[in-house]
């Protein structure tokens, strides 16, 4: 029996089946029509659709011969200044193959690269720019250094749009033969936090377990709590009740299996969505900013957790004095 990882198998094959980056997509068809592009800078979250385009590009400009003439590297990997020097540098002076104008290297993670070997790159984007273009993918546009964003034209991915991403998903179940209702659907977008990929994974992860797609498996399969468990545990917290919130919370994460990395991603969501007055939710999320900073850096999780809620359990008292 054939098995296939669904980001790859429902991965778009040309330009026309990328969802949520319309402009983008408008743009990138008028070079392939010219038969001819800039370097390009592809910048914007992760699971948007950033690989996706690049490829679907190669295979819309190429054709037949895409493959000979597209190469996708990771600099997350490969980050050095050998790299541009010697692997980088070798595809880049070799001729185009099978009639192509030009070739493509896809250096995905770009902002990973080191200050020197982005040096590097841009003389080397320089040097044969005739026989070959570069197609830079990076989260974080700002980590690229200057000279390199001057001479690529810059397209910005924004998180796939609700809609967009429901009927993508809507049509990959119907596919594969799965059921799923529309609070399913709001469930698996609010998961995936306009994460394509995200979103996918989650839904072959759920079909794995059932063909009837329910918010149940969803939560369970991707270590989410329901949005009104958190807010319950933020309101038990603000009304002054530390240890029945720290219960709670401990309940939470063992039933789900959440880190404390997760936990605060959701709490700065409930808190960001919540109807709590402005003022409120700027000391909260002050607050809970540092506690991310401390648990990156190592920090106990337990400690940190525990610090939050004891801070919402004291900061209506203090703010009161």
């Amino acid at each position: 029996m054939e098995t296939e990882i669904w980001v790859e198998k429902y991965r778009p094959k040309t330009l026309d089946e990328v969802v949520g980056q319309d402009e983008i997509i408008q743009r990138l068809k008028s070079y392939v029509k010219q038969k001819n592009i800039p370097h390009l800078l592809f910048a914007g979250p992760p699971g948007t659709g950033k690989t996706a385009t690049a490829i679907a590009l190669a295979r819309d400009l190429f054709g037949e011969v895409w493959r000979e003439n597209f190469i996708e590297m990771n600099a997350s990997d490969e980050r050095g200044i050998d790299v541009v020097r010697h692997k980088i540098k070798e595809f880049a002076r070799t001729a185009p193959i099978g009639g192509a104008p030009f070739k493509i290297i896809f250096l995905d993670e770009a902002d990973a690269l080191t200050a020197d070997a982005q040096a590097a790159l841009r003389r080397t984007m320089e040097m044969y720019s005739k026989v070959c273009r570069f197609i830079l993918s990076c989260n974080y546009v700002s980590r690229i250094i200057e000279p390199i964003q001057s001479r690529c034209a810059v397209f910005k991915f924004k998180p796939v749009p609700k809609e967009a991403m429901k009927k993508r998903l809507k049509e990959i179940a119907e596919n594969e033969g799965l059921e799923i209702d529309d609070e399913a659907l709001e469930v698996l977008i609010y998961i995936s936090g306009g994460d394509f990929r995200k979103a996918i994974n989650a839904l072959q992860g759920a079909a794995a377990l059932d063909k009837r797609i329910t918010p149940e498996i969803l939560y369970q399969i991707t270590a989410t709590a329901r949005p009104e468990e958190l807010r319950k545990i933020i309101d038990t917290a603000l009304k002054g009740n530390y240890l029945q919130a720290k219960d709670m919370l401990e309940n939470l994460m063992a039933e789900y299996g959440m880190s404390g990395e997760d936990v605060v991603s959701q709490l700065f969501r409930e808190i960001m969505y919540s109807n709590l007055d402005e003022k409120l939710k700027v000391v909260l999320i002050d607050k809970l900013g540092e506690i991310d900073f401390r648990l990156t850096e190592g920090a106990s999780e337990l400690i940190q957790l525990n610090a939050y809620l004891a801070f919402l359990s004291t900061i209506q008292k203090r703010r009161g004095e």
